[in-house]
């Protein structure tokens, strides 16, 4: 059986965790995540804001990609997709023992998550922002 680490997204920036998270399921290992509403993207709110809008208007129709998600969860997994190669057999084994929750549900409720919180001294927006403003 794999090992599973759990990972409280709460306060940390949105690119340490991916990375961390990419780095552990390449490694073998089952990464959960929760609580991803809450973490942090840093820099201005309204760049962020904006730079998300562009990658999701991008999309053209309903039929051809590219498919920009909207939730924090899925932008959680899109920014750790983008640390792995999902298209050779590696990466995409190690894309699919990545799990990503707004909340903490109830089977990881008594675990005893890895924090990922750092102070951050610069302007940031959370994901849950983010979704909402898109």
């Amino acid at each position: 059986m794999t090992e599973k680490i759990i990972v409280d997204a709460s306060g940390g920036a949105l690119g340490r965790i991916a990375a961390f998270a990419a780095k552990q399921s390449l490694l073998g290992k089952e990464v959960i995540i929760i609580n991803c509403e809450n973490a942090l993207i840093t820099g201005s709110p309204r760049n962020s804001i904006d730079s998300y809008k562009q990658k999701r208007a991008r999309g053209g129709t309903a039929q051809r990609g590219p498919y920009f998600p909207k939730s924090s969860e899925r932008l959680m997994k899109r920014t750790i997709r983008g640390m792995l190669s999902y298209k050779q057999l590696r990466g995409l084994t190690a894309y699919k023992r990545i799990m990503c929750f707004d909340s903490t549900p109830e089977e990881y409720k008594n675990a005893k998550p890895i924090s990922m919180k750092k102070e951050i001294k610069t302007k940031s927006i959370a994901l849950s922002r983010l979704s909402r403003e898109m």
